[in-house]
């Protein structure tokens, strides 16, 4: 067992607390590839400074097995046996069996010395082991969708490895006692997708660290003279993946130009995206007005949002949108798809305006707008900054995530939930358009 200093300390043996909770991640920091790992790293603080027994099994990358208490959270990591396999399409249901070969006999393990009182499962990648789990420990399973793989397609399951990885969130979302959507949107596509109730789907948001993305005067100012000496500055940070749309903001670019000429595009973030999206910039002309950082050091990547007139989340697929509160989080405000959670976090153009998914002329004149309109933006971004105290906090949204382990707990039989079958698939769109759920409690 290896203990570090500071905030690392050795595993007491008599933990009291309220919840006992094992989260079973893919991801955890330091180990992120999106938000996902994230998600799961605050919500695990979050419980334990709440006074719970908070458990995390996830994988090391390429290091030895560590078993810590950082931040109160007992963190195990094992490594997985093939670290020199490649994290790819092609190679992704033979990264994830090596990946659940070394989670599993970690719950084994676990389960000489310590029982949870709920298993939480993150995503398809864990899903036998979540099995496994339920099976060595005992406990029912509560499990967080954080993302669909129909949904990432609009819809399709475009090939044998979609309609396996469909299976398997189905396999995940049934075995679970209760599922967490992190949008009405996303309780939608579950439900839809997978059949399961909407009672036994509970609505809680993704939270944000608020303490966690500042930035300073001295470096937002160096920013923008960077990246935008002069005229209005634009702003995209994430992934250079399809579904994220940049696409579409890049081809606003050139409309923008008629009313905006001297306004910049930044581009910050990676992908297997990111040479399509360099060829279509250089196809739409837009030379220097334009700029791909690539990935960018924390600090540098947030005073370069804070120093940007508006950050731009043009998503075609977001079950929640984390970036956008990121943005607000560094004062900038925020112009967002209608789609998925963003339209959730835009409230009807109450903290966020909107445009129409894929559609560039309509996001161009948003844009136009809301360089110009700098009384509604203004007041727009101190509505979203309320909502980060009043909605996305971390601390109020484990409480939330307890209450959805006390329904699962309760209505936990003691047995392992039997999988039904899932139905044959149809060669056809899974996905009918939104439409917005009855007020819905959980």
């Amino acid at each position: 067992m290896t203990v570090h200093s500071a905030t690392s300390t050795r595993v007491p043996s008599d933990i009291v607390a309220d919840v006992r909770i094992l989260h079973v991640s893919w991801e955890y920091p330091p180990l992120v590839y999106g938000g996902l790992g994230r998600h799961v790293g605050a919500l695990a603080r979050a419980q334990a400074r709440a006074g719970h027994e908070v458990v995390v099994i996830t994988q090391t990358d390429g290091e030895p097995a560590d078993h810590v208490v950082e931040d109160g959270v007992r963190v195990i990591r094992t490594p997985r046996p093939d670290p020199d396999l490649p994290f790819r399409a092609d190679t992704i249901i033979e990264w994830v069996a090596g990946l659940e070969s070394a989670l599993i006999p970690a719950c084994d393990r676990l389960a000489a010395t310590w029982r949870p009182q709920v298993i939480h499962g993150h995503d398809w990648m864990i899903t036998n082991t979540v099995t496994e789990a339920q099976r060595i420990l005992a406990a029912p399973v509560v499990a967080t969708v954080h993302a669909t793989e129909a949904g990432r397609h609009q819809g399709w399951l475009t090939g044998e490895l979609s309609r396996s990885i469909h299976r398997t969130e189905w396999t995940l979302c049934h075995l679970a006692t209760r599922v967490i959507a992190c949008s009405q949107h996303m309780r939608w596509e579950v439900c839809r997708l997978f059949a399961i109730p909407p009672e036994s789907v509970s609505v809680i948001p993704n939270g944000i660290d608020r303490d966690s993305w500042t930035t300073t005067g001295d470096a937002r100012a160096t920013a923008r003279s960077r990246f935008a000496p002069s005229g209005p500055l634009i702003v995209y940070s994430g992934r250079l993946e399809w579904e994220k749309g940049v696409h579409t903001l890049l081809e606003a670019m050139p409309l923008l130009g008629k009313d905006v000429p001297d306004a910049h595009l930044v581009v910050a973030g990676k992908g297997g995206k990111e040479a399509d999206l360099h060829d279509l910039a250089r196809r739409l002309r837009l030379g220097r007005r334009v700029t791909f950082t690539g990935w960018l050091p924390e600090a540098e990547l947030h005073a370069l949002i804070a120093s940007a007139d508006v950050a731009v989340v043009p998503s075609l697929y977001e079950p929640f949108g984390l970036v956008a509160l990121e943005a607000t989080a560094l004062g900038t405000p925020v112009v967002v798809a209608d789609t998925g959670g963003l339209t959730e976090i835009a409230d009807e153009g109450r903290a966020a305006l909107t445009f129409p998914r894929a559609d560039h002329e309509a996001l161009a004149a948003l844009l136009a707008v809301a360089l110009a309109d700098n009384e509604g933006s203004t007041r727009r971004l101190a509505e979203a900054r309320r909502d980060l105290q009043t909605v996305y906090d971390w601390d109020m949204i484990a409480r939330q995530t307890t209450r959805a382990y006390e329904s699962a707990v309760a209505s936990w039989d003691g047995t392992p939930r039997v999988v039904p079958s899932p139905p044959p698939l149809p060669d056809a769109n899974l996905l009918a358009e939104w439409e917005p759920p009855a007020a819905a409690s959980g």
